[in-house]
C-alpha cells in the first residue's frame, strides 16, 4: 500500500498564474511533490493540495 503525505496551502489571488506554475514546478522537481488538487474560488484565491509518497524502509534481516 502506498502512503502519501499532503501539504495544503493557499495562494493569494495577486500572484500570477505563471508564477504559481513556476513555483509548483520547482516543488515537484526538487522536493518530490505532485499536484493532487488545485481549486480556484470566485474571489480568485487558489487552494492547492500537494502530495508525495512516503517511503518506508524495511529491515532486511
Amino acid at each position: 500500500m502506498i502512503d502519501y503525505e499532503f501539504w495544503d496551502l493557499s495562494i493569494d489571488r495577486t500572484k500570477s498564474s505563471k508564477a504559481v506554475c513556476q513555483w509548483l514546478t520547482q516543488a515537484a522537481e526538487f522536493h518530490g511533490w505532485e499536484l493532487d488538487r488545485l481549486r480556484k474560488d470566485r474571489s480568485g484565491q487558489r487552494t492547492v493540495r500537494l502530495r508525495r509518497k512516503i517511503i518506508r524502509m524495511r529491515a532486511t534481516i
